[in-house]
């Protein structure tokens, strides 16, 4: 009688860090940064800043960088391939209006990790994982203060890519430890978050050890 196949069982969630949309004392930034990372496992760090200039943001990128990558943290730009290439940064991430996944790859070259925002939509995040993103994001789930969003994805939709596509999956938008467990037990293979840690009351160390005792005890 044969045996049935042994499927492993899927990796604990992992926490994906944003940086806030502005970041006024950068020093004083990367070494809370450095002490949110020593607190608990931490996948990568999303630098996303809004309104700025391109100097400014790899400025942001010389100082953060080398905390996170000194920690095994990758280091992923947001919205900006021309940036992350010339700045050494692990990856890219792109949304539906910013450069398309074939110009983010063409920027980055073959090894570099490359996300793609899909909103609520299966059939977005299909064709990215189609032509080769290392992982497409699903949001926002619930409502956020950190930008404006219009679409909701079902919490159903992490269960059925988990289902069917190999390609990692990203949560994102108002994403705290109170519901950080729910989507992980959906499918999430990443939960994204920026206020919930940046502006826990208790400081970002302690924001990081809350989320990494819900996502480690999940399933």
């Amino acid at each position: 009688m044969a045996r049935e196949p042994v499927v492993p069982p899927r990796p604990p969630c992992a926490l994906y860090l944003i940086t806030p949309p502005s970041i006024a004392d950068l020093p004083a930034f990367a070494k809370t940064l450095a002490d949110a990372l020593d607190a608990g496992p931490v996948a990568a760090l999303q630098i996303r800043l809004k309104d700025v200039s391109d100097d400014t943001i790899l400025a942001a990128i010389a100082a953060l960088k080398p905390v996170a990558q000194a920690r095994g943290v990758a280091v992923i730009l947001n919205d900006r391939p021309d940036l992350a290439a010339r700045s050494g940064c692990d990856g890219v991430h792109v949304g539906q209006s910013d450069a398309s996944y074939a110009e983010a790859r063409r920027a980055m070259g073959p090894n570099a990790m490359i996300g793609v925002t899909c909103h609520d939509s299966r059939e977005l995040a299909m064709d990215a994982a189609e032509a080769g993103a290392d992982y497409v994001a699903f949001g926002a789930f619930f409502p956020t203060s950190t930008k404006e969003t219009t679409h909701r994805p079902e919490v159903e939709t992490l269960t059925i890519w988990q289902e069917t596509v190999e390609t990692p999956c990203v949560a994102i938008g108002g994403i705290t430890a109170q519901n950080a467990g729910d989507l992980a037990r959906a499918g999430a293979d990443f939960v994204a978050v920026s206020a919930a840690v940046w502006g826990h009351p208790d400081g970002a160390a302690a924001a990081v050890r809350e989320f990494d005792q819900v996502l480690a005890t999940a399933f």
